[in-house]
Formats: C-alpha cells, sequence, structure tokens
C-alpha cells in the first residue's frame, strides 16, 4: 500500500467526510482485504504474527504487517512485545475492536443474504441461518 499525500483531495476528502459521517469513519478504519479477517481471527484470542499467517494462507507477511500496523494505529487490536530472545509479539483485539465483534456480525449475515438474494435473481427476504461462520 502506498502512502497518499496529505494534501491530495484524496486525503483532503477522507478526511471531511470522516469528520461528519461515522460511518465513513469506522469503514476507513476496517477498509481492506484483509481487515476483517484478521479481527475474526484475533476474536477467538490472543495470536502471535505466525498463527495469524497460518489461519490466513493467502495473505502476504507485508500485507498482514501492514494491516496489523494500521489496526493497532486504528485503537482496533493491542500489541503487547514481551521482553525475550527472540521478541515475542502478540496482538489481541481491544476494548474497541470487540465492541465491533456484534456489528460484523451482524453485516456478513446481511452479506449472505444479500449475495443469496442477488445470485437468485429476486430481491426477496431470503433466511440465513442465525450462526454463521467466516473461513
Amino acid at each position: 500500500m502506498s502512502k497518499r499525500k496529505e494534501t491530495s483531495t484524496n486525503s483532503i476528502n477522507r478526511e471531511v467526510l470522516n469528520e461528519f459521517c461515522g460511518v465513513n469513519y469506522a469503514i476507513d478504519l476496517i477498509e481492506g482485504r484483509w481487515k476483517m479477517i484478521i479481527l475474526y481471527k484475533l476474536e477467538k484470542g490472543a495470536r502471535r504474527f505466525t498463527e495469524i499467517k497460518k489461519l490466513i494462507p493467502n495473505v502476504t507477511d507485508r500485507m498482514l504487517t501492514l494491516h496489523l500496523k494500521e489496526l493497532e494505529k486504528g485503537g482496533l487490536i493491542e500489541r503487547t512485545v514481551f521482553a525475550s530472545v527472540p521478541p515475542k509479539v502478540i496482538y489481541t483485539l481491544s476494548e474497541s475492536g470487540r465492541a465491533l465483534s456484534p456489528i460484523w456480525k451482524n453485516l456478513e449475515r446481511w452479506g449472505l443474504e444479500h449475495k443469496l438474494r442477488m445470485e437468485s435473481g429476486k430481491n426477496t427476504s431470503i433466511s440465513v441461518p442465525k450462526q454463521v461462520s467466516i473461513p
């Protein structure tokens, strides 16, 4: 991911939208191909980088590192470094990250229902089981 210039129109528009729209602010924090799956995997408990990598095999080391840094900067996860040789680092959901959990579960349920409606060519209600799990 390349860094945007702070003076670019894109960056300025993002800041303006984030200031007055909570939904845009929230989406800005969680946008990215792997962020939601990282948060979901951390919901199960503290994980080391290599554990997360094994749980999400298609993510590159670089992208996982970038997303973990962004999630930490956004206050959704916490990074704890233990003084040992080699250094031990674990990632956990922050209080804010845990508060987001029911929201992403509802969003996933909506996504599955919407996907089924679109695939069936109908715009009617389709029932999806209440318990859904992200792979």
